[in-house]
């Protein structure tokens, strides 16, 4: 039995994709294994006990959160009391922690792999700083590491090009989706007048919520829009909404639904007719698997992250709100296209699962640690 440390700066109740995969992951993987999660307090009062019926140990650290970026320093104490052997498998779509647990590692003279999520761009004040820490830092984190887990064969080929990486070190694991998202296609188009929008995910710059509300101001069709989640956008969100002229209800509305969680989340995509995602960048965004698991038709901006999952399945527009009116208006007023959309996604999500993924993960580490009895204690 291995013991595999997954070590992430958020986990749920925090919301956001990267959390929700680390769960799904940690959950299957101790099925077999002895899996600690290894994460901070922030987005979760109270802490959990040590032990769960899941299985999973969940170790948090007192953090604080500074420019988008969790700063816990007793974090490496939880690297340094774990066994030598372990497998140290980090998340990362942050600063601060690769670096952490790269410097830990050396120490100890222990492997790490790395869980490329997102390579980020620049926002907020100190974002000019990225750059440099990707080039001079996360760089070398990536260089360092027994193995590089990408979601897609373009993020892999961008891990290779732009940051040195050995081919052989970059491992592509897609995203999964849950049982419980399935369900199957209409089998005729719907009749109902006034389409239901759905928007799932967190209000960051990322995400760009603010150019949905730009592009619903331009639809003409009858359109509701629910926006599930929560982040640090949601009080300028909500004026904007307002300043738009979007009203919290009729038959044009946007409501602001707040944060929704496993059964709530699931009823939130059975009652949709579509899913948009209005995002500049993504990995592999793990509310599309959803959306499409659903059967729901995609509306999502042509970006990084997002084009390869969506290509051939939904509609991608261009990152600019009057394309993403244009794609909403065209599936609010063609229940033909939806059915078809709907479809596309139904057969698109069968190929994703997350226990296949949970196996895929765990192939990587017999190839990068030997076996079943986790790593050797050397460095690559």
């Amino acid at each position: 039995m291995r013991t595999i440390l997954q070590l992430t700066p958020y986990y749920p109740p925090h919301l956001g994709g990267m959390e929700r995969v680390v769960e799904h992951l940690a959950e299957l993987l101790a099925h077999t294994n002895e899996v600690r999660v290894v994460t901070t307090t922030l987005g979760a009062a109270p802490p959990e006990p040590p032990g769960t019926d899941t299985g999973v140990r969940v170790r948090r650290h007192r953090a604080v959160e500074v420019a988008h970026t969790a700063i816990a320093p007793g974090l490496p104490l939880s690297l340094l009391r774990a066994p030598r052997s372990a497998v140290l498998h980090l998340h990362c779509a942050h600063a601060l922690m690769p670096e952490q647990v790269a410097l830990t590692a050396r120490l100890r003279g222990q492997r790490y792999l790395v869980h490329l999520h997102l390579d980020v761009d620049p926002s907020g004040p100190l974002g000019r700083l990225l750059p440099l820490y990707k080039r001079q830092i996360l760089g070398r984190v990536l260089r360092a590491a027994a193995g590089v887990l990408v979601l897609t064969d373009s993020q892999g080929a961008f891990v290779r090009e732009v940051y040195r990486v050995p081919p052989e070190r970059v491992f592509v694991v897609p995203n999964g989706v849950g049982p419980e998202y399935f369900r199957p296609a209409p089998r005729t188009p719907s009749a109902r007048g006034t389409m239901r929008l759905l928007f799932v995910g967190r209000l960051s710059a990322q995400k760009n919520v603010s150019r949905l509300l730009r592009a619903m101001s331009l639809v003409r069709e009858a359109v509701q829009l629910d926006v599930v989640g929560d982040g640090e956008l949601n009080g300028r969100l909500l004026l904007e909404a307002e300043q738009l002229g979007l009203p919290a209800a009729g038959p044009r509305r946007v409501r602001f639904v707040g944060p929704l969680l496993r059964e709530d989340l699931v009823r939130a995509y059975a009652e949709a007719d579509a899913f948009v995602l209005p995002s500049d960048r993504e990995g592999m965004p793990l509310v599309v698997l959803e959306a499409m698991a659903s059967a729901l038709p995609v509306l999502a901006t042509d970006v990084p992250g997002t084009t390869e999952l969506v290509r051939g399945t939904g509609l991608l527009t261009a990152p600019e709100p009057g394309a993403l009116a244009t794609a909403i208006d065209r599936v609010a007023l063609d229940p033909a296209l939806r059915l078809d959309l709907a479809r596309a996604s139904e057969r698109a999500a069968r190929g994703y699962s997350w226990e296949a993924v949970s196996r895929r993960v765990e192939e990587v580490y017999d190839q990068v640690y030997g076996g079943r009895t986790g790593g050797t204690g050397g460095r690559p």
